[in-house]
């Protein structure tokens, strides 16, 4: 399985002021769903943050997403060692398959493929 990238995940109330803010250092803003957020660094497009109000799917806003070439092995791999799937292995209507799972210190992550 590779990682294709790996991305901060920032819950904000304000997407507008926060997406300003990270324009100031030389993101733009790649995808915008309302509720979330992907800036892109321009000269390096890895360099990425994701800004969410609410995740419009699951009942958690993770701490960071990781996008895998192989989103239902990566999801085999975490269930077999009984780590916690916070959100199902689901196919999101914007393009993604993914599921949450927490790490051994409480953080919720994302890991994603794109369809």
């Amino acid at each position: 399985m590779k990682i294709r990238r790996a991305v901060p995940d920032i819950t904000t109330v304000d997407p507008v002021a926060s997406s300003g803010f990270y324009q100031l250092l030389g993101f733009r803003e790649e995808m915008n769903l309302g509720w979330a957020v992907n800036l892109v660094s321009p000269a390096n497009p890895t360099a990425q943050v994701i800004l969410i109000t609410k995740d419009a799917a699951a009942s958690v806003n993770p701490d960071l997403s990781v996008e895998v070439d192989d989103v239902d092995a990566a999801y085999e791999a975490v269930r077999a060692t009984g780590a916690e799937i916070v959100h199902p292995i689901t196919d999101e209507q914007w393009g993604v398959r993914r599921f949450f799972v927490r790490d051994p210190d409480g953080k919720v992550v994302n890991v994603v493929g794109h369809r």
